[in-house]
């Protein structure tokens, strides 16, 4: 009869309404256990009681462990702490470092920040690509950019299966501007109409190709006037407003670099007149003496200097651009200019090899010239 419950001399055993068995007993603790299972048949529930039974008289009976709960769903890493992280921890430089920053606050945080790593797919970041400014094309390239770096590293470390940037040339900025090296005329128009304490700085950056951070990190100890040289170790950059001194943009950067000696009389006056005795005294220290000079404490002059040269478009790292056409156009080599720019790679050499080669029409009627030495 269903729902029976048979009396035995160990456990019970009754028949469900639907046709199996049940079996329970009871446990040493003196609670009633039922099966984990129903059985097809009366034996087969008579079996389990048996084997409950032995297990009881022999010892080796266990309170059942109860089940273990589910585990919690994995916590999903989100872009916007995985690429905080990334920045964070990157080998780069601290001026590098707060560029990124920057993008990821402005650009990338705000649409993929709380997003879990695994949910971005190549349709979110083309919607999000879409979306950018297309009149910014630098600004453009760059936050894809980092955003394609973070993920690529997210790929290494197994936290997403595939990058989903595949916009492609989305990284490379079209050129902003062509930059228009400036004539030996025209830097001496310059020269003349900074103060004389900044005008080592505009010799320097012109016929040195120095960068504009190198230039403010060089100390006394730096110039060799007897050789000619000024040597490169260190530079500064403002980083949150605030001046942080490392090493150049590149292991290539650190280097010697030799004066023309048409510089080195300004360069000996300069150190006479405007620098403090003592081999670590800054050439170009802002107005306190000591410390760094910021590229904003001598902007005004440079602007009102440009205009007064006709050039109301050059930049003050534009200097370094004239003198490596320049030094180019004095019949460098590709190998030598690397070395005299403190370039890694000859790629931006090449740019300023291929700038020379606009004298190809003077070059030419030169030659002219040596072919008839009489003018006839």
């Amino acid at each position: 009869m269903s729902g029976r419950v048979g009396q035995r001399g160990f456990g019970r055993i009754r028949k469900l309404p639907l046709g199996r068995w049940q079996a329970s007993y009871m446990a040493p603790d003196l609670r009633r256990l039922n099966a984990p299972v129903t059985f097809f048949t009366k034996a087969d529930a008579e079996g389990w009681l048996g084997v409950q039974h032995r297990k009881i008289a022999d010892g080796t009976w266990e309170r059942a462990k109860p089940p273990e709960p589910p585990a919690p769903p994995p916590v999903l890493e989100t872009f916007g702490g995985y690429a905080t992280t990334w920045v964070a921890t990157r080998d780069i430089k601290p001026k590098t470092r707060e560029g990124y920053e920057h993008i990821l606050s402005k650009y990338l945080l705000p649409t993929f920040g709380a997003r879990p790593l695994v949910q971005i797919k190549p349709p979110d970041v083309r919607a999000w690509w879409s979306s950018m400014d297309p009149t910014t094309p630098t600004v453009r390239a760059r936050a894809y950019g980092v955003l394609k770096a973070v993920m690529n590293t997210a790929v290494a470390d197994d936290l997403v299966d595939v990058n989903p940037c595949r916009i492609r040339g989305a990284s490379n900025a079209p050129r902003a501007r062509d930059v228009r090296p400036a004539t030996v005329e025209e830097l001496a128009v310059i020269v003349e109409a900074m103060p004389e304490r900044y005008r080592a700085l505009v010799l320097l950056g012109a016929w040195c190709a120095l960068r504009s951070g190198e230039m403010l990190e060089l100390r006394r100890r730096d110039v060799d006037l007897v050789n000619g040289t000024v040597r490169v170790e260190r530079a500064v950059s403002q980083v949150h407003g605030r001046a942080v001194i490392g090493t150049p943009k590149s292991a290539a950067g650190v280097r010697s670099v030799a004066i023309p000696p048409h510089v080195v009389p300004a360069l000996a006056h300069h150190l006479q007149a405007f620098v403090a005795p003592g081999p670590d005294a800054l050439l170009f220290p802002a107005a306190d003496g000591v410390s760094s000079l910021q590229p904003s404490g001598f902007y005004k002059y440079w602007k009102e200097a440009r205009a007064k040269a006709g050039r109301p478009d050059l930049r003050i790292h534009d200097l370094r651009h004239t003198g490596a056409t320049m030094a180019a156009m004095a019949g460098a080599t590709l190998a030598e200019l690397q070395q005299r720019l403190g370039h890694s790679s000859v790629n931006a050499a090449l740019r300023y090899q291929h700038a020379a080669q606009g004298r190809d029409r003077q070059i030419a009627e030169a030659l002219s010239r040596m072919s008839n030495p009489d003018g006839e």
